[in-house]
């Protein structure tokens, strides 16, 4: 069997996530090739899509949130993410369960004794007006039938895991700070949440499976349980398996591929990238070693910005004070550091936030 090292790996990755080179499709099908993008921070699916899209201007994705082809909602991990409106509708019943699980599972104390079934029909009744309401707004719709646990956390309740909901403009529109309102993803989309089919082979599940591989692959099982928050797909992957083809990394793990999926040779070059927080590239996997090296793992779930130097996490990037600084976690050689500011101009220019210069490492 094949042996996949971290750098194959990488490559893949990168060429999966549209990071080798810039594609010129629209941005809902960059949206959708990735199975979405992570977005409780509303301003940075753009900087994702700008690393991914060549001549990517913000009003493509502005457009695609109003004119409703992507929608702000929760679904993997109970993140919000940006997903197209097809793949919401198709996926929402599949990530029921585990969604209501997490929140109760978080707030077990305070949830304690609550029909959860009669709380998701009371907020149903109070959203039936197609108005669109803030958390606060419809807690208190119900609080005085429900008065026992924290607002916020009946809100969780009702918002991220028992009433699928769309997070409506002007949230999430380029530079722009808006508040959440929350609509039933059907009422916004105009359009039934699919049915959960059931049935052995998890038909839902393999369609995920393969959407995943197509974007993260190779992967193992503990990759895709990590990326979706569902537990492992086990009756998608026996059904799949025949189709995949099937590799190892250096740890012994067996790793699920797509047959034709791109695999470039690991000596590819790789252009730098300044990724957003909470990246795709990085968060779609359990074992993130392909990427991101051990001591710097806590990068990725902290918020930080990052910047791929060779394929990998080698420095961090904020904007404050219109300065754009770059904090490499390694030095860099002369012609990396070359690179990385011309890449830190482009995406200066982009973000159009009156950044005045670029500094790299101590400079002052």
């Amino acid at each position: 069997m094949t042996i996949l090292d971290n750098r194959a790996l990488n490559r893949a990755t990168l060429a999966r996530q549209h990071l080798l080179a810039r594609t010129d499709t629209s941005a809902p099908e960059v949206v959708a090739h990735l199975c979405g993008l992570q977005a409780q921070e509303p301003q940075e699916p753009f900087i994702g899509l700008w690393s991914r899209l060549a001549d990517f201007e913000p009003e493509r994705l502005d457009d695609a949130l109003t004119g409703r082809t992507v929608v702000r909602t929760h679904m993997m991990r109970r993140t919000v993410h940006l997903v197209t409106a097809d793949d919401a509708l198709a996926w929402r019943a599949r990530h029921d369960a585990m969604l209501r699980q997490r929140v109760l599972g978080t707030y077990r104390s305070e949830l304690a004794g609550i029909d959860v079934d009669e709380v998701a029909a009371a907020g149903r009744a109070v959203m039936a007006d197609r108005q669109p309401r803030t958390m606060r707004e419809l807690v208190q719709a119900l609080e005085d039938r429900w008065p026992g646990p924290p607002r916020r956390v009946l809100g969780e309740l009702l918002v991220a895991a028992l009433i699928p909901m769309a997070q409506l403009p002007p949230r999430g529109l380029w530079q722009q700070k808006a508040g959440v309102r929350n609509l039933p993803l059907s009422t916004w989309l105009e359009r039934d949440i699919d049915p959960l089919t059931t049935g052995d082979d998890d038909p839902v599940g393999q369609r995920l499976l393969r959407r995943y591989l197509a974007a993260y692959g190779p992967a193992a099982g503990a990759d895709l349980r990590a990326w979706c928050g569902l537990a492992g797909l086990p009756s998608a992957v026996k059904a799949c398996r025949e189709e995949l083809v099937v590799f190892r990394d250096e740890r012994g793990r067996e790793l699920l591929d797509l047959p034709d999926a791109p695999r470039p040779h690991p000596d590819t070059p790789a252009p730098v990238r300044f990724l957003p927080a909470f990246d795709n590239a990085i968060l779609g996997y359990h074992d993130r070693s392909r990427i991101i090296d051990a001591p710097h793992l806590g990068l990725s779930v902290a918020g930080h910005r990052t910047v791929l130097v060779d394929g990998r996490v080698t420095a961090t990037w904020a904007v404050r004070d219109h300065r754009l600084r770059i904090s490499p976690l390694r030095p860099l050689s002369a012609s990396e550091q070359e690179a990385v500011r011309a890449e830190a101009q482009d995406l200066a220019t982009f973000l159009d936030e009156g950044i005045e210069d670029v500094r790299l490492g101590t400079e002052d």
